[in-house]
């Protein structure tokens, strides 16, 4: 089949493009208002864009609380969400009234970060303080911007030791989860992972 996005002719009961675009990581992002507010939120549209600095970047679907707090006090925490937390995330992303706590919701922990004062999930392997650099209207070919690209810098990273095995990162053992098309999701295991090495070709091949 063919059809054309902005025509939205495929026929289909569901747009089919995030089953084409997955699996994509869980951007699980905690945010504070500057009244002091915290919100905790999951993202499906949620990448790390640069390693030198570390930068991570999620789209929010409007003006929703974590980009709103974000901007406000310039701070945010993405943290990783597993299989093991996956039902707990699940019930973060509920349309709670503002000032309900999504961690007291989904009977979370919240733990304090370093540099950064909205709280990280205690129950998550992997967290990433975060400063907010910009947001970008994600504006098309024809109308108005619906998302917006909130962009951050990493400047602490928690991981829990468990999880370093000689000097290394496993993180198929975390078990993280990706979100895939319509309600499904995958799951990285130690099973299904694998490795490559990168061939030769005599550019700059940049940094693993």
């Amino acid at each position: 089949m063919f059809y054309e996005p902005p025509k939205d002719d495929h026929g289909l009961p569901y747009n089919p493009f995030k089953a084409l675009v997955a699996p994509r990581p869980i951007g699980w992002v905690t945010t504070m208002s500057a009244k002091g507010e915290v919100n905790l939120s999951p993202y499906s549209y949620f990448n790390a864009v640069s390693d030198r600095p570390d930068i991570v970047a999620f789209s929010s679907h409007g003006r929703k609380d974590a980009l709103t707090f974000a901007e406000e006090t310039g701070e945010f925490v993405c943290n990783l969400a597993t299989f093991d937390l996956r039902e707990a995330m699940n019930r973060t992303s509920a349309p709670l009234p503002r000032g309900q706590s999504e961690l007291d919701f989904a009977g979370l922990t919240p733990a304090p970060c370093r540099l950064v004062k909205p709280p990280r999930v205690a129950e998550s392997p992997v967290a990433l303080e975060c400063k907010w650099l910009r947001t970008v209207p994600l504006a098309p070919l024809a109308g108005p911007a619906l998302y917006h690209l909130v962009i951050g810098e990493v400047v602490g990273t928690h991981i829990d030791d468990r999880f370093i095995v000689d000097g290394v990162v496993d993180t198929a053992a975390m078990r993280p989860i990706a979100r895939a098309g319509y309600r499904e999701y995958f799951v990285a295991t130690p099973e299904t992972n694998f490795a490559m090495t990168r061939p030769g070709g005599g550019g700059d091949q940049g940094p693993l």
